[in-house]
């Protein structure tokens, strides 16, 4: 970990931190909730030795980067110019985008309203979804009725708050196991009523998943006990807002390349659906399904997923000379057969 750099940059009116490692064409990679730029670190290093520049920020509201107080601070317009604003503030023309849970929406919306600057998008856990006929929460409460769901638990400002926050600790350990390969099926969405809190009835674990170190769980744990949890959650309030001021985007496509990667018994796969994706993706090069994988995709299986990703852009760079970095093509070549494991 010692030679991931750590840097603020003013942009889009906040000031974001960034961790980065190598040199390169740019790739820039988004975390989801409740994670950080920490999420990565397993990628950083991997991309960084097979010849890009890897950028990994804590998003608007996460970590050390800026936390504005409005709820509306986070819409998709807010963290797509966002993302835009690193690559102004990197001075990179383009770059690849990469997203894990809402990472992955807002790379698909970063393909979406910055084509000339995205030219392509990975998305990990989170595929494609076009546009609904009506607002998704609303959708959601009609789906749900009676029945507990997350989304509509995170709605209302300072409940879920509460519940994630009176121990820090213990809310990090419930979540990122339950949501993990190694949990029991049906662990993260067990049967319960609307009113009902969101570890209500969920097991814990008796030890950290393997994939897990007590170091890993002792960061997330320090930033969140100092940030909380309100502007990460305040994601999943604007999905209606996001509903109507990307109307604009109804039946839109994502045109670049891309490249979708899942956990086999990922939770996500539960209530989205993949088939939308073959018709407003019509340049995915390839789905991903690791066996026994859960939601958490590049820090449960790191060697397979920073694989995929390194084939992946390398392909791009073979199919487009164009692209940044297309001269080195060979040298990343080169360090993919040497990095095969991805460590």
């Amino acid at each position: 970990m010692s030679d991931i750099a750590h840097r603020m940059i003013a942009t889009n009116g906040i000031n974001i931190h960034i961790a980065e490692q190598g040199q390169g064409p740019l790739v820039l990679l988004l975390h989801g909730f409740p994670e950080l730029w920490y999420s990565w670190r397993h990628q950083l290093p991997a991309l960084a030795d097979a010849g890009y520049h890897a950028v990994a920020p804590d998003v608007r509201g996460y970590g050390r980067t800026d936390a504005p107080e409005a709820i509306e601070s986070y819409t998709m317009l807010n963290l797509t110019a966002d993302a835009v604003g690193v690559l102004d503030a990197l001075g990179a023309e383009r770059a690849v985008v990469v997203g894990h849970d809402w990472g992955a929406p807002i790379a698909w919306h970063c393909a979406l309203l910055y084509p000339g600057r995205f030219s392509a998008v990975v998305a990990l856990s989170v595929p494609y979804t076009p546009r609904s006929r009506t607002p998704p929460i609303q959708a959601l409460k009609q789906i749900f009725a009676d029945n507990f769901f997350y989304i509509l638990y995170f709605q209302e400002p300072g409940v879920a708050e509460a519940e994630l926050e009176v121990d820090v600790r213990r809310a990090m350990r419930m979540v990122l196991y339950a949501w993990s390969g190694g949990a029991p099926k049906g662990t993260a969405f067990m049967p319960k009523p609307k009113g009902a809190r969101l570890f209500e009835g969920m097991p814990g674990p008796e030890r950290l998943p393997p994939w897990l170190a007590e170091a890993d769980l002792d960061y997330y744990v320090g930033e969140f006990e100092r940030t909380g949890f309100r502007c990460g959650l305040n994601r999943y309030r604007n999905m209606d807002r996001d509903w109507e001021e990307l109307a604009h985007l109804a039946g839109a496509k994502v045109q670049q390349p891309a490249l979708f990667i899942t956990g086999e018994n990922d939770p996500v796969l539960g209530f989205t659906r993949m088939d939308a994706m073959k018709t407003h993706v019509p340049n995915l090069r390839e789905v991903v399904t690791l066996p026994g994988c859960g939601h958490w995709t590049q820090q449960e299986r790191p060697s397979e997923v920073n694989r995929e990703l390194i084939e992946f852009l390398a392909a791009l760079e073979l199919s487009d000379p164009l692209a940044p970095g297309g001269s080195s093509v060979e040298s990343r070549k080169t360090a993919l057969d040497n990095r095969g494991d991805g460590s």
